[in-house]
């Protein structure tokens, strides 16, 4: 389903057509998954899944509030990197996947918003360990996350961009953003 979505657009990846791809009749779909809403929904949890469980573990292991957020910088765009078609799938999602009246399916406001919590939790933590400068841990989150997002939108785009030089820039620019003078 993710390499479908992907590559037709969520409106083209119908559930036949997965079903094509895959090997199975469609009927094999629908016995696992009401409808291609549940299908679509499944994606995304499967998406975020795997991104969480190849970021965690190398956020974590670090030990100062700097170190992890230059890996959680990192490892979110090697995830992006490494990852093209999943990418593509959630941009899709995204876009394309609407209900009868128009609204959005899924609110990926709510992934953005858990993750800006996630990355407001680990700035107050610097602050409060005294490795941060006082600053707005929300902007300084937002401002993380929308750089990351940012760079999704124009790796689709762009798949040849070197996604290491901007890690790289974009942990020194937070590091130097986020530390004491």
């Amino acid at each position: 389903a993710i390499d479908a979505i992907s590559e037709l657009g969520y409106a083209n990846a119908s559930l036949a057509e997965i079903a094509r791809r895959v090997g199975v009749s469609k009927g094999v779909i629908s016995y696992h998954f009401e409808g291609r809403r549940e299908l679509v929904k499944e994606v995304v949890k499967a998406v975020l899944e795997k991104a969480t469980a190849a970021m965690r573990p190398r956020i974590i292991a670090e030990h100062s509030a700097a170190g992890m957020l230059r890996a959680y910088l990192t490892t979110n765009l090697e995830f992006l990197g490494s990852h093209h078609n999943h990418l593509r799938a959630l941009l899709n999602i995204a876009s394309g996947a609407r209900d009868d009246d128009g609204k959005a399916m899924f609110e990926f406001t709510l992934v953005f918003e858990g993750a800006v919590r996630g990355i407001e939790k680990l700035l107050r933590r610097g602050q409060e360990r005294g490795e941060f400068r006082e600053f707005s841990t929300r902007a300084m989150a937002v401002a993380i996350r929308n750089a990351i997002d940012g760079l999704a939108s124009r790796l689709n785009i762009d798949s040849k961009l070197d996604l290491k030089s901007y890690a790289n820039e974009l942990a020194t620019m937070f590091d130097l953003a986020t530390r004491k003078s």
